[in-house]
């Protein structure tokens, strides 16, 4: 699996702060434009064939209310739902977490997916060691972004394991790109 530089479109990551049903929370927000109609990357997004090649394996009742389970990243429930322009799911059994997906339709049949992953975490546990919550996010989202572009593209391989990607060599750059971006919006706000 090779990057296309000439389409690629990092994600321009922004950090807010919010309520969510949880408390006050950190938000990582990300934005990136796919040459895909609104159509397609919300199906790809929702559909749990396509959203698990490329974001992770999705199980259970997949409606406004319904709750689900994630390969390797736990429970949650689906709050909101509006297709094809706004999914908001709060995630573990506190919901601790709140991810919303936002998908606007651009010029030229491109779509616009806004991500926004709000979290009351302020650490979390990779390989033994802890991270800002907030800095693990860029190393998770940017090669999942990577992968949604190829699947959009018709380009993502039939055996590419997104329940495995951070163990994919193909993937590090993405990964390294994406910790980086967040470390130095993590750094930027606490000069703020």
């Amino acid at each position: 699996m090779t990057t296309d530089t000439n389409t690629l479109a990092e994600p321009q990551p922004e950090l807010l702060r919010r309520a969510i049903a949880a408390g006050e929370a950190r938000v990582a927000v990300f934005r990136r434009s796919f040459d895909a109609p609104i159509e397609d990357v919300w199906d790809a997004c929702t559909n749990p064939e396509r959203l698990a090649r490329w974001y992770t394996t999705v199980t259970g009742d997949l409606r406004a209310g319904g709750t689900f389970q994630q390969t390797n990243m736990g429970s949650g429930r689906i709050v909101r739902c509006e297709q094809p322009h706004l999914l908001t799911v709060s995630l573990g059994e506190n919901g601790a977490d709140e991810i919303e997906l936002r998908l606007s339709a651009g010029d030229g049949g491109a779509t616009t997916l806004e991500l926004q992953h709000a979290t009351t975490i302020d650490q979390h546990e990779i390989g033994g060691q802890m991270f800002d919550a907030i800095y693990c996010m860029g190393g998770g989202y940017y090669p999942r972004f990577v992968a949604l572009d190829r699947l959009l593209r018709g380009t993502l391989p039939d055996d590419y394991d997104s329940t495995a990607f951070h163990l994919n060599p193909e993937m590090r750059p993405a990964i390294d790109r994406g910790s980086a971006a967040m470390a130095q919006l993590l750094e930027a706000d606490r000069g703020a």
